[in-house]
């Protein structure tokens, strides 16, 4: 099954100097893939030169877009001024159909309101989430939302739970995900009255749903997928990124410190380097927008290329996996039942 992904060109920190060497990358790795790379076409061609480009030019196709959406432009103004921006051309040529998803590392509120207004949402779906696979103790862990949706309602925190189980169930295969709350506490009296609601709404669905879980069992995997308001997520997310910096810096620091540091950090490399591929960030870029009608990934703005190779095989990942026909059916069974439960008699 030939995949083909909608690469915003131009976005990011960086731009071609990443999204380039990424793709061309991913290409080797994925001989059944094309990318549709879109930004300004001479700048691109300038970026595929080279003997191991030449292997894999022939899945790639350019096209053209004459604006970049840059990193702290409004996302109200992007959407009325910038129509032919990379970003915005790689989303509507996922609304086309010439792509089965598109990659942008490039302003995350444009990128949303975006994805929203072209592609619109799935039916049942409230507000699209931004959902990540984050490291844990026992392979990985699904959060969301990661920052779209600030404030909630029960029942989107409901449909965020059912996105999140289809989408770990569809890409890692697992048949039935646990999905938890995220909350002060385990215990159900614990939380605001919108996450009491919401875990009442997560216990009467068909999921399999594990009970209220704390900050500590994201990476303690705990649970396949945890649900929360895109405020506390994105808090905890952050928090947990400079957390893994910090601890980076303090390690670096005491094994410089004295040539008997220096010592020991040489006898510990094999084990440092270990434990330095479990929680390199790079290789959990991309964050899907679930809840849309078609399939679009956001890699952090400041990733390298092999960071943005991995948000590039997520959104093959998943477009392989059909995720939005996963989803879709899943939110439309849920609706269902709920309708059924309110006709019948009490």
């Amino acid at each position: 099954m030939t995949i083909t992904v909608a690469v915003d060109a131009m976005g990011g920190d960086v731009g071609l100097k990443v999204t380039v060497p990424a793709s061309v990358r991913f290409l080797q790795d994925h001989p059944a893939a094309r990318l549709i790379l879109v930004g300004d076409t001479a700048a691109i061609e300038a970026e595929l030169s080279g003997p191991h480009v030449q292997a894999v030019r022939d899945r790639i196709h350019i096209h053209h877009a004459s604006e970049v959406v840059g990193m702290d432009e409004s996302p109200q103004l992007v959407l009325k001024n910038k129509k032919d921006s990379s970003m915005r051309v790689a989303i509507n040529l996922v609304k086309a159909g010439e792509a089965q998803a598109a990659v942008s590392a490039g302003n995350t509120g444009a990128l949303m309101a975006t994805a929203r207004f072209v592609l619109k949402t799935l039916p049942g779906i409230d507000r699209p989430a931004i959902a990540k696979m984050l490291p844990s103790l026992r392979g990985t862990t699904c959060m969301l939302d990661l920052g779209a949706n600030v404030d909630c309602t029960p029942e989107q925190l409901l449909q965020f739970g059912i996105m999140g189980a289809e989408l770990v169930a569809s890409v890692t295969q697992k048949p039935n995900p646990s999905v938890g709350l995220l909350n002060i506490g385990s215990e159900d009296i614990k939380g605001n009255e919108t996450v009491k609601q919401a875990a009442e709404l997560l216990r009467e669905s068909e999921l399999n749903f594990y009970g209220n879980v704390e900050g500590n069992d994201v990476y303690k995997g705990t649970v396949d997928v945890v649900v929360c308001d895109g405020f506390t997520g994105n808090v905890a997310l952050k928090s947990a990124e400079g957390l893994a910096h910090m601890i980076a810096d303090i390690l670096r620091e005491e094994f410089t410190r004295t040539w008997w540091t220096r010592l020991c950090a040489l006898a510990a490399m094999p084990v440092l380097n270990h434990f330095r591929k479990r929680v390199d960030t790079r290789r959990y870029n991309g964050a899907s927008l679930l809840g849309l009608r078609g399939i679009v990934v956001k890699s952090h703005g400041g990733t390298d290329a092999l960071g943005f190779r991995y948000a590039l095989e997520q959104a093959c990942e998943e477009a392989r996996a059909n995720v939005i026909g996963h989803i879709a059916d899943r939110v439309a069974h849920q609706l269902n039942t709920i309708r059924q439960s309110e006709a019948a008699p009490d």
